[in-house]
């Protein structure tokens, strides 16, 4: 039974769609106007993560994860998020590109992201900028039900008329006070309403006609029009980080259901801060990461899929240079017990293993998951297996059979870890071979003295030798 901790019920809940065997998910997706950061990439990971678990149980998973290409203002951490310049007018005046232009290269690179890091795709990713008029006939129907109001050609919704204003995130309008990070709009009744369109200035590149000015949509607005179009006006799951919890999915909330006059997400879930030597990441303090800057370290996308996979979703991952070593090893261990494996169940015969490590290890498995999305937890019993069956193969005990299924059970569980393990392909010179061959010989016939001789010979020239079982070995480089 799956439970998952849900925001706006503050608990664990048993998860129950709306329709059976079907699950309508909505993603906060990137704001293309530059390169999506490691913290943005771990909630992607974690939101993976709950999509293949899902689909592993059994359920069809819509998911919609949309590209914001307007409306998100830099000030995005100044309560409503309404102050500032557009980030894609930033990244456009910073490239010297138009903000088409800009969008459209860090969509791409954004995908590209997605791919090395083996996210799998969601069904749809809608662009801001084609659902404008979703967005105004939102906009004018929540003017006629006066839950928003116009001033000077701008729309902001009143919290006020919203009574649950605040479920989400616990916050209470009577206790929110202006304080000096809140800038105030003149246009505003209450300094906590937000906006929904907003007049463009004459310089202004992004903008369109709408009955009330030439402007641009609020943040918020877009994902309340995207999900309701794609996913209908309930959805089963939202996701996305912990900062977005205020302002932005609980204006989403009010906006949603104040349009519909229903529940818009069953259920919440939200993803901790990614933090960079236990302070967040800042541009400004110079520990500002993307992918590409852990490419250049030398670290694989699949050794940071594995550190977000060793922290749950709702802890803090701590990103250090030590942390990503350990994520290397971590990872190291895995490929090397699955290649082990592999080398060992090539040789199985059609005939039934007398270990069904399904039964011992899947539930085991199946119960960390369903517990909330324990990764940490789930990888703890893929490790002890791991330890297991290494004793087993070293001690020659570990049958063909039993190692092929091992790695059936392997391949099931990789579906939700989502670990692209790439099968070891080494050029091994004439020579070597000859050597090796020449080193088994010597085992066999007992002449340990020169087949130690011909293994230190073997490891001088780049290669180890890897003893398998029935003298059989297995050649690796360095």
């Amino acid at each position: 039974m799956l439970k998952l901790y849900n925001t706006l019920a503050k608990q664990k809940e048993e998860f129950k769609p709306i329709h059976p065997g079907k699950v309508g998910m909505y993603s906060c997706g990137p704001t293309v106007y530059d390169f999506a950061h490691i913290g943005n990439l771990k909630t992607y990971i974690s939101t993976d993560i709950l999509r293949r678990f899902l689909e592993y149980s059994g359920y069809e998973v819509r998911q919609i994860m949309n590209i914001t290409d307007v409306g998100h203002l830099t000030a995005d951490d100044v309560n409503q998020a309404d102050t500032g310049e557009d980030k894609m007018l930033k990244g456009a005046e910073r490239e010297k590109k138009t903000p088409q232009e800009v969008a459209e290269f860090y969509t791409e690179k954004f995908f590209e992201d997605l791919k090395k890091l083996n996210i799998e795709k969601s069904a749809y990713y809608p662009r801001a900028t084609a659902h404008i008029p979703q967005m105004i006939k939102i906009i004018e129907a929540l003017i006629k039900k006066e839950l928003a109001y116009e001033v000077n050609g701008n729309v902001f919704y009143s919290v006020e008329k919203f009574p649950s204003y605040g479920k989400l995130s616990g916050i209470k309008l009577e206790e929110l006070k202006a304080g000096a990070r809140l800038e105030e709009h003149p246009d505003k009744k209450h300094p906590y309403d937000f906006s929904l369109w907003l007049k463009a200035p004459k310089n202004h590149i992004l903008k369109w006609k709408s009955p009330w000015s030439l402007g641009y949509p609020g943040w918020h607005i877009e994902c309340t029009a995207m999900s309701i179009e794609y996913l209908g006006e309930t959805l089963d799951i939202h996701t996305g980080g912990e900062d977005h919890i205020f302002p932005h999915h609980e204006n989403e909330i009010a906006q949603s259901e104040g349009y519909t006059g229903k529940t818009f997400s069953n259920y919440w879930m939200h993803n901790r801060f990614l933090l960079v030597d236990g302070q967040k990441m800042s541009k400004s303090k110079g520990n500002f990461y993307a992918l590409r800057d852990i490419e250049d370290k030398k670290y694989s996308p699949m050794e940071f899929r594995m550190l977000a996979l060793s922290a749950h979703y709702r802890s803090n991952v701590n990103f250090t240079w030590t942390a990503m070593d350990q994520a290397k090893t971590n990872f190291k261990k895995i490929v090397e017990w699955k290649t082990n494996l592999q080398n060992l169940a090539e040789k199985a015969e059609d005939k039934k293993s007398e270990i069904d490590f399904s039964h011992i290890y899947q539930k085991r498995f199946e119960e960390a998951m369903d517990d909330d999305l324990n990764t940490p937890l789930a990888l703890s019993v893929l490790y002890e297996l791991i330890t297991e069956t290494n004793k087993l193969m070293v001690e020659n005990k570990l049958s063909e059979e039993t190692a092929k299924n091992i790695l059936n059970f392997w391949e099931k569980i990789n579906k939700i870890f989502g670990l692209i393990i790439k099968k070891e392909r080494i050029d091994v010179s004439q020579d070597i071979i000859k050597l090796a061959k020449e080193r088994k010989e010597a085992r066999k016939a007992g002449d340990f003295q020169k087949s130690d001789e011909l293994r230190k010979e073997i490891e001088e020239k780049g290669y180890i030798i890897e003893d398998l079982k029935d003298n059989e070995y297995k050649i690796k480089s360095k």
